[in-house]
Parts: structure tokens; sequence; C-alpha cells
């Protein structure tokens, strides 16, 4: 009965699965974490690339 529990234990046969789906949660944790801080930066630069290429036009 040892040695069953311990060839169950050694078996890594299906971990992959489980590693990759503990990986995309942890990057969508990080991902809605810094949701906000990215889109505002983001449209800070959206913004200066807009402001600055008018000013092109305008000269």
């Amino acid at each position: 009965m040892k040695n069953v529990v311990l060839d169950f234990l050694k078996d890594e046969e299906g971990q992959t699965s489980t590693e990759y789906i503990l990986l995309v949660a942890v990057v969508a944790m990080i991902i809605f974490k810094f949701k906000s801080i990215a889109g505002s930066r983001l449209e800070q630069l959206t913004g200066n690339v807009f402001n600055k290429a008018d000013q092109l036009v305008a000269e």
C-alpha cells in the first residue's frame, strides 16, 4: 500500500495543465491590479501624441 501512495505522489502526469491554470490566474490578477494605472498612463501618452501632432500641423 505504501508503494501505491508513493507512486501516486511521484506521478507528474496532469500537473502541467494545473500549473498553466495557476499561471494564467496570476497573470490575470496582475493585469486587473494595474489596469487603472496602465489605462491612465496610456490616455496621457495618446493625449500628448495628438497634442504634439496638432501643434506640428498648426505650424
